[in-house]
């Protein structure tokens, strides 16, 4: 059944994911930057089950930031815990995250702790944390606006100087712990994001709501505060001409960055998240 929905999905895939290797990753973080856009790279990874295989995973993102560095590129790169071991040995991830971010500070680079299901939501929050040892190290973490708990998190993490890329969420939560309305999601990201936008830290704002970036634009003008305080975030593929038009505005504008041959859980979240993603891979599929 994998096997069969990877190959269905794989033309999706190829608007959304930069390709299975760093090299095709690089060529796409090297395009973008002629666009004007920084950029994050993300080795797709997560729930390893060994030391080893986690092992490999942090030895993979030390390897992609030289290769950033090389090429003149963001040292920018996206993590999923899960994929160097939390879900093995907490003190396992947390040597695997040390080594990462120790790599990113020595090339002035920054790495960013991606989120995941609710059930290590704590735990994630507590690794960047303890790997913040100050406010200039280079690590901060994504948080889900859709998740009840995130107001308190988001305080805790702007206590401790770390950045945080807020985002609407792509996890079915039950509903005693997250909303899941859309206009419940929409007025808690806004808040949020308004929270963000004054903390005096730099964070990013990630979404490809219109209605949402619109607002949160005027926020920002009528509160003076420079385009060089924050950033917009969108991930590879969906609303370009969006991006691009932010971006034209003034504002700065990250773009994710997905390479590897673990992709399909990603691409079936992207899809989860939303119903045009879903009638993208449908005309696809079935209309040539």
């Amino acid at each position: 059944m994998g096997t069969l929905l990877s190959s269905l999905l794989a033309p999706f895939a190829r608007r959304f994911i930069a390709g299975t290797t760093l090299a095709e990753a690089l060529a796409v973080a090297s395009r973008l930057k002629t666009q004007g856009f920084a950029t994050t790279v993300d080795h797709l990874g997560e729930n390893v089950t060994s030391a080893s295989e986690a092992q490999r995973a942090t030895d993979q993102y030390i390897i992609i930031l030289k290769a950033l560095k090389e090429r003149n590129l963001d040292r920018n790169v996206s993590v999923k815990l899960s994929q160097i071991g939390l879900m093995i040995d907490p003190d396992l991830c947390a040597a695997n995250l040390d080594r990462i971010v120790s790599a990113a500070a020595e090339m002035n680079g920054f790495v960013r702790v991606d989120m995941e299901g609710s059930n290590v939501t704590q735990a994630i929050v507590d690794q960047v944390i303890r790997a913040k040892k100050a406010r200039i190290t280079p690590v901060g973490v994504a948080l889900q606006a859709m998740l009840k708990r995130t107001p308190e998190d988001a305080l805790t993490l702007i206590e401790h100087g770390a950045g945080i890329r807020l985002c609407k969420g792509a996890y079915k939560e039950p509903r005693d712990i997250a909303y899941r309305e859309m206009t419940e999601v929409r007025r808690e990201f806004a808040s949020l994001a308004k929270r963000l936008l004054t903390s005096g830290v730099y964070h990013g704002i990630a979404t490809h709501d219109k209605a949402l970036i619109e607002e949160l634009e005027a926020f920002a003008k009528a509160q003076k505060i420079n385009p060089d305080r924050f950033e917009f975030q969108m991930l590879l593929g969906i609303r370009r001409k969006l991006a691009s038009s932010i971006a034209a505005s003034g504002w700065r504008m990250r773009i994710y960055i997905p390479f590897g041959r673990a992709w399909l859980p990603y691409m079936l979240r992207r899809i989860r998240e939303r119903k045009e993603n879903a009638w993208f891979v449908v005309k696809h599929l079935f209309v040539r």
